[in-house]
């Protein structure tokens, strides 16, 4: 394949000659290490980020037939009434592509860098094989990172919204979790009472490691002391 994605793709192995891309041999192993963090809680710990889904975007640089790529390739939608683009799943890695006649592409479902990386390869070779050769580098861009982590003790988050005002939001009326938005690195936490953690808006892993790394001893501050824990656990991040 004459396009690549750059240094994020350096490591991503040839894609195998299959026209359809979905039944080849699976000569890529996903990495289960890539889809968790390890960061320090600052106290001699560490605290297990687990990435839950991954977007990125892609420009394959030439405008493309919407109805003949649905028509060729498998494991694809296309309402034109409903959306405009063209919905193309891919088994390894599990990924889904939003792709528009422009020529730009969405990536969501992976949970690795490396992942996404790959998927975006795929998806640009199999368009290759139907006809529509890439214009160059793909441009390929991680948008967005969701990751969830327990911190392992509940939390008053009446107590942290009352005296973090300027960054946090917290409605139990309309949400049951604190919304923190940090400055540096730009991310926003979705902190609920029983101690899970969802964190999202990085665009890379070290931005996720480095957000939790900076509000856990916030989180520790407002620790509930003698509390039973709270039952349930966090809204399932739903991947596009």
């Amino acid at each position: 394949m004459a396009s690549n994605i750059g240094a994020a793709a350096a490591a991503v192995p040839e894609i195998p000659e299959n026209p359809d891309g979905q039944n080849a041999p699976n000569q890529h192993v996903p990495s289960l290490a890539g889809s968790v963090l390890e960061c320090p809680d600052g106290f001699g710990g560490s605290l297990l980020i687990r990435l839950q889904n991954m977007s990125s975007t892609a420009n394959l640089g030439v405008r493309l037939d919407l109805k003949q790529i649905a028509l060729r390739c498998r494991n694809t939608e296309f309402n034109p009434r409903r959306f405009a683009a063209v919905i193309m799943r891919l088994r390894e890695p599990r990924a889904t592509a939003l792709i528009f006649s422009s020529g730009r592409m969405v990536v969501t479902g992976t949970k690795s860098t490396h992942n996404s990386a790959l998927a975006t390869r795929k998806f640009a070779y199999i368009l290759e094989r139907v006809g529509f050769q890439p214009a160059g580098m793909l441009d390929f861009k991680v948008q967005n990172i969701v990751g969830t982590v327990d911190v392992g003790f509940p939390i008053r988050l009446e107590g942290l919204v009352f005296a973090h005002p300027t960054f946090s939001s917290y409605e139990p009326e309309l949400f049951p979790g604190l919304i923190y938005r940090l400055v540096q690195p730009r991310v926003v936490l979705l902190i609920f009472v029983s101690g899970k953690v969802v964190i999202t808006g990085a665009k890379t892993e070290a931005q996720l490691i480095e957000g939790l790394r900076k509000m856990y001893p916030v989180l520790v501050e407002f620790r509930k002391e003698n509390a039973t824990s709270v039952p349930g656990d966090v809204p399932t991040i739903a991947a596009a």
